[in-house]
């Protein structure tokens, strides 16, 4: 194993490609992977990272080459996982993803840090030529979302956001039932996540580990001091790097209603609940009511009063004039002519289904294909859960103008559509 990394002190120093001396490389491909396998490398390595590596270290036509993480425990522990696998040893380590990023010979890379990193991660490897295979949510806020579809379709990177659900054969056969209009018109559909934000207390008189560089790990967010509530999977009940539970879980449910439905021209969000306990500052239950053309979405942090709902921790409920359907990642129940069903066999099968979410974006690299799961997809449905959390935040009713992208006549809202990254940190 190599490794590439730098000291602490110097990456705290230093905040461009140009102030490390890298250059990024153009693609120059010519719009196809170099050779049958595909090279990789997996930036973040923690928990969900390693999935990442587990999934790509199976698939034949990938080759993990690289990985990244600023904590060594992490990059240690990956290493170890790799090896376990008879993977082989020959995997460059790096601190600092820009290394990675000035590669040539890297075809592509796996995203897996906090969800404050998402976007600056994914916007300079489309710069430096390299496809994105990206966790949810997209981006930390709308703005750099935004970012993030300007360069990729400037640079035309493939992208496909980690909704690892989205390649189910439920999925598939819920949208191919809604799409048939057998349930008529839908006109509201309610969503929820259940389950109990953490109680997080500061664990005080700690100093930042001799293995994790906490500068870099903040990143773009402003400064905090360390401590360890703020790192690891708890990062995300903390604003300045995530939004909650809702923030982690709208990605995977309302992925089904912009599957199926694909709804247009939001215009109202309006947001109900109460902070978490104890130190962090997310929600510690939310309620979202948006207003769409023709179709009204309901979130809410317990299951709603409809059948079916109580026996799932998380679901959606589409409401048609003829009848309904309740979903979970796994299974279906739809309401018809008086019967409870598990299938419509009258309605025929007519989406691709799919070899599986990563060979998925595999197939797209090589094809030059958007997956399914798509950048400007993915921009769309995540765009409602930065607004909901706005709204909550501010504690007021928001009217959207879907065209503009824009609220209409609140400044305090549309100061929270982009936040400012800290200055050492402004990479895109």
């Amino acid at each position: 194993m190599k490794s590439q990394n730098k000291g602490r002190r110097v990456f705290i120093k230093q905040s461009s490609l140009g102030t490390l001396g890298l250059t990024i490389l153009p693609y120059s491909i010519n719009g196809t992977a170099p050779s049958d396998t595909l090279r990789i490398a997996h930036v973040g390595v923690g928990l969900m990272g390693k999935s990442h590596i587990n999934w790509f270290a199976k698939l034949p036509e990938a080759k993990i080459v690289a990985l990244c993480d600023v904590d060594q425990i992490h990059l240690s522990s990956s290493i170890s996982n790799l090896k376990a696998m008879k993977y082989g040893s020959e995997v460059d380590t790096y601190e600092d993803f820009r290394y990675i990023l000035d590669r040539k010979d890297i075809d592509a890379i796996t995203c897996a840090t906090p969800d404050h990193w998402h976007a600056t991660i994914g916007t300079l490897a489309f710069q430096s030529g390299k496809d994105v295979y990206g966790e949810k949510p997209l981006s930390y806020d709308v703005g750099e979302g935004q970012k993030m579809l300007a360069n990729q379709k400037k640079y035309n990177n493939i992208f496909q956001l980690g909704t690892q659900i989205h390649a189910g054969d439920n999925y598939h056969r819920v949208t191919e039932i809604i799409k048939s209009g057998v349930l008529g018109n839908i006109d509201k559909v309610r969503l929820w996540k259940t389950g109990d934000t953490p109680e997080l207390k500061m664990t005080k008189g700690q100093s930042v580990p001799s293995t994790l560089n906490w500068d870099m790990w903040q990143g773009p967010a402003p400064v905090r001091k360390y401590f360890p509530e703020r790192c690891d999977w708890t990062f995300r009940y903390f604003l300045d790097y995530s939004g909650g539970m809702f923030g982690d879980f709208w990605s995977h449910i309302a992925d089904i209603v912009y599957m199926s439905l694909n709804p247009k021209g939001l215009r109202i969000i309006k947001a109900r609940g109460e902070k978490a306990k104890g130190v962090s500052d997310t929600p510690g239950w939310i309620d979202v009511d948006y207003e769409f053309n023709n179709l009204k979405i309901h979130w809410t942090s317990e299951p709603p009063d409809v059948p079916g709902a109580k026996d799932r921790s998380i679901g959606a409920y589409f409401e048609g004039e003829k009848g309904t359907l309740i979903c979970d990642y796994d299974s279906m129940e739809i309401r018809l002519n008086g019967q409870t069903l598990s299938d419509l066999k009258e309605v025929p099968i007519s989406i691709k289904r799919s070899p599986g979410h990563q060979q998925n974006f595999i197939d797209s690299v090589k094809s030059r294909n958007q997956p399914e799961s798509n950048l400007e997809y993915a921009r769309k449905m995540t765009l409602p859960m930065h607004l909901g959390l706005i709204s909550w935040r501010l504690g007021e009713s928001l009217k959207w103008n879907p065209e503009k992208e824009k609220f209409i006549n609140n400044n305090k809202a549309n100061q929270l559509l982009n936040r400012k990254a800290r200055k050492a940190w402004r990479l895109i």
